[in-house]
C-alpha cells in the first residue's frame, strides 16, 4: 500500500515509497458487515470469557452479574454512536490514533499509536499463555498426557501467522466457522438448561435492583467492560470493507449488541443452571469448571469434551482478530512514514500485510520465550502481565475517541445532529472514564498480584502514551513532512492548503463527507 503523496487538507508531500513497497495494495471491497462483524466478536472471544472469566464476576457480584455485562454493552453502544458517526468523514486507516489525531491534534495521535500498539500486542501476546493452559487441560482431559506450555504456544504463533498471511477474506471465513462453533456449545448449554427447566425452576431474580444494587457491582462492570476489548477495531477494516460508511458502523452496532445480549443471557442460563441459592457457592468453589459442570449435567459429557476444544478454537479466533488488527496497525503506520517502510509491504498475491505480520510473530515468540526462560506461568504471568496494560490501554484509547468526537465535529460545518456529535459522545467521555476508574480500582482481583506488579501494569499505560509524544516531536524536528502529513486523509481532488491549526491538529474539513 503506498504512501499517501499528501493530505487532503494541504499537508506537505511526502516522500514516495520504494517500488516494492508500492506494488500492491490491501484487498478493496472484500468485507462484508458479517465478516467484520466476526472479527471484532472473535477478538472478544466469547466462549473462553464466559467459561474462563464471567465465574469470577459471578463470585464477586452474585446474581445481578448478567446486568453488569449489559450495562457495559449500553455504554460502549452510546460510544459506538460518536464513533461510528465520526467513522463516516475520517477516511484514515489507522484507527483509533487516527480519530484522536483528527480530535485532539497529532500529539496525542502519536501518543495514542504507540499505546495501540502496546495494548493490541499486550491482549494477543498474552493470550498465548491462555491458549497453551487451555491446550495443556484438553490434552490431559483426553488423554492424560502432559505437554510443557512453550512448545504450544509457539506452535500457536506459527498457526496465527499463516492464517494472517492469508488473505483477508480467507482470515474471516476461518473465524466465521469458529465463531459459529464456540457460540453453538453455549446455546446447546443454554437449550439443555432451558428444557430442564434449571435447578429449580427459572427465574429473573437476576435483574431485580436488590441483586444488582451491591457492592460487588463494581468489580462485575469491570470484568464486563474487559470483555468487551476489541469491538472497536470495526474501523481498522476501512481499506478492505465494502461500502465502509455503511458497513462499520452496522458491524460495530451488531457486535456490541450481540455481545452485551449474548453475556448477559448466558451468565442469565448458568444461574438457572445452579439455582439462586448455589451458584456463587459454586462459582467460588470451583471457577475453572462452572460451565463444564452445568455442560455435563444438562447436556452431557461429550458436549464438555466439545468446549474444552472449542475453548481453543475460540482462543485461535482472538489471536487471529488481534492479530490482523496490529498487522494493520503497523501497516497504516508505515505508510504514515513513523514506522521503516518495510512494514508498508503488501503481498503480492494473498494482498496481506504480510511484513507488518511477520515482525509481529517474532515478537511473540520473543516474548513466549521470554517468560518461559524466566520461569514464569503461562496463565498468571504471561497471560495477566500482558492482557491488563493492554486491556487498559483500549479503555483509554476509547475514552480519548470519546472526547476527541465532539472536539472534531465542532471545528466545521456538517449535517450531522448534535446528538450524535456532542451529547452522546459526551455523556460516552464521562461513562468510559467511569468504567476505567472501576477497572483500575478492581485490579487486584483482576490480576490476583500485589501492589508493586498491578503498578507496574496500569504505569504501562501512561509510558506507552508518553512515548509517542516524545517520537512526536522527535518527528516533528527531524522530519516535518512526516509529522504534517500524520493521519492525513487520502486525497480526493487538490484542495488549497489552509493554516495550520496552532494546536497542532491537522487543519478540519471544510465540508461534511456523506
Amino acid at each position: 500500500m503506498a504512501v499517501e503523496s499528501g493530505s487532503r487538507n494541504g499537508a506537505p508531500q511526502q516522500t514516495a515509497p520504494p517500488p516494492d513497497a508500492a506494488a500492491a495494495t490491501l484487498r478493496r471491497g472484500t468485507l462484508g458487515v458479517a465478516d467484520i462483524a466476526f472479527f471484532v466478536i472473535s477478538a472478544a472471544a466469547p466462549l473462553t470469557v464466559m467459561a474462563g472469566t464471567s465465574p469470577i464476576a459471578l463470585g464477586a457480584g452474585g446474581l445481578g452479574a448478567p446486568v453488569g455485562y449489559v450495562l457495559a454493552g449500553a455504554t460502549l453502544a452510546l460510544f459506538a454512536v460518536g464513533f461510528t458517526t465520526m467513522a463516516r468523514h475520517v477516511r484514515n486507516g489507522g484507527g483509533f490514533y487516527a480519530f484522536i489525531t483528527r480530535g485532539l491534534g497529532r500529539p496525542a495521535g502519536f501518543g495514542a499509536a504507540t499505546l495501540a500498539l502496546l495494548a493490541y500486542n499486550g491482549m494477543q501476546i498474552g493470550v498465548y499463555g491462555l491458549l497453551a493452559t487451555a491446550t495443556q487441560d484438553a490434552l490431559k482431559a483426553f488423554w492424560g498426557i502432559h505437554v510443557p506450555w512453550p512448545p504450544i504456544a509457539v506452535a500457536g504463533v506459527a498457526v496465527i501467522w499463516f492464517l494472517g498471511y492469508r488473505s483477508i477474506d480467507f482470515g474471516a471465513k476461518v473465524l466465521g466457522v469458529l465463531l459459529v462453533a464456540e457460540t453453538g456449545i453455549l446455546v446447546l448449554l443454554a437449550g439443555g438448561v432451558l428444557l430442564h427447566g434449571g435447578a429449580h425452576g427459572l427465574a429473573l431474580d437476576s435483574f431485580t435492583p436488590q441483586h444488582v444494587l451491591v457492592p460487588g457491582t463494581g468489580a462485575v462492570l469491570a470484568f464486563a467492560f474487559a470483555a468487551f476489548t476489541g469491538f472497536e477495531s470495526t474501523a481498522i477494516y476501512r481499506h478492505e470493507a465494502r461500502n465502509p460508511r455503511r458497513t462499520i458502523p452496522r458491524a460495530t452496532y451488531i457486535a456490541v449488541a450481540f455481545l452485551g445480549l449474548f453475556y448477559a443471557f448466558t451468565i442469565w442460563i448458568v444461574i438457572q443452571a445452579y439455582g439462586a441459592d448455589r451458584i456463587v457457592k459454586a462459582a467460588l468453589a470451583d471457577p475453572a469448571g462452572l460451565f463444564f459442570t452445568a455442560t455435563t449435567r444438562y447436556v452431557g459429557s461429550w458436549a464438555a469434551d466439545l468446549m474444552h476444544l472449542f475453548i481453543i478454537t475460540s482462543i485461535l479466533a482472538s489471536q487471529l482478530a488481534f492479530h490482523n488488527a496490529i498487522n494493520r496497525y503497523g501497516l497504516a503506520m508505515a505508510n504514515e512514514g513513523v514506522l521503516p517502510p518495510v512494514l508498508g509491504r503488501v503481498h503480492p498475491r494473498h494482498l496481506s500485510p504480510y511484513a507488518a505480520g511477520a515482525l509481529q510473530s517474532v515478537l511473540a515468540v520473543l516474548v513466549v520465550l521470554g517468560f518461559a526462560l524466566a520461569g514464569a506461568d503461562p496463565y498468571t504471568q504471561l497471560l495477566l502481565w500482558m492482557n491488563t496494560p493492554g486491556m487498559l490501554g483500549l479503555l483509554v484509547l476509547q475514552a480519548l475517541t470519546a472526547i476527541a468526537v465532539p472536539l472534531y465535529f465542532r471545528r466545521f460545518r456538517h449535517q450531522e445532529g448534535a446528538l450524535r456529535t456532542q451529547i452522546t459522545p459526551i455523556a460516552a467521555t464521562v461513562l468510559m472514564l467511569g468504567a476505567l476508574w472501576l477497572v483500575i480500582a478492581k485490579i487486584d482481583i483482576m490480576t490476583g498480584a500485589g501492589l508493586t506488579t498491578n503498578a507496574a501494569l496500569v504505569l504501562a499505560v501512561p509510558a506507552a502514551f508518553a512515548a509517542g509524544l516524545l517520537l512526536a516531536r522527535r518527528v516533528r524536528r527531524t522530519r516535518p513532512a512526516v509529522y504534517a502529513g500524520f493521519a492525513a486523509e487520502p486525497d480526493e481532488e487538490p484542495e488549497a492548503p489552509t493554516a495550520p491549526d496552532p494546536s497542532g491538529a491537522p487543519p478540519a474539513e471544510a465540508t461534511a463527507r456523506g
